[in-house]
């Protein structure tokens, strides 16, 4: 497996991750009273999300991509559902 695949698979965990904190995680813990919910999603996304951070620096200099495209893949692990098409746009690329 190279640098790419791996970025791509951990984009999509890190999305999954982070679309189950904010609409099921959340919700479980304000108006469940369920904190647990938030405390575990919450710890797999962030772990998740350093991953998917320290691979997006590994891809962008393998691979010399632009700094502009490296910041917008960036800031879309920030934005809910971005990853995917990140991962979407990666797959067309290659």
């Amino acid at each position: 497996m190279n640098t790419l695949s791996i970025f791509r698979k951990v984009a999509v965990a890190e999305g999954i991750s982070y679309v189950l904190l904010i609409f099921i995680a959340m919700p479980l813990k304000y108006w469940a009273d369920m904190p647990l919910a938030v405390k575990y999603t919450g710890w797999a996304h962030g772990l998740l999300f350093v991953l998917y951070i320290a691979l997006l620096i590994m891809a962008w200099t393998e691979y010399k991509w632009s700094f502009k495209k490296s910041a917008i893949i960036g800031v879309a692990s920030l934005l809910p559902f971005a990853p995917f098409l990140v991962d979407k746009r990666l797959k067309e690329e290659n």
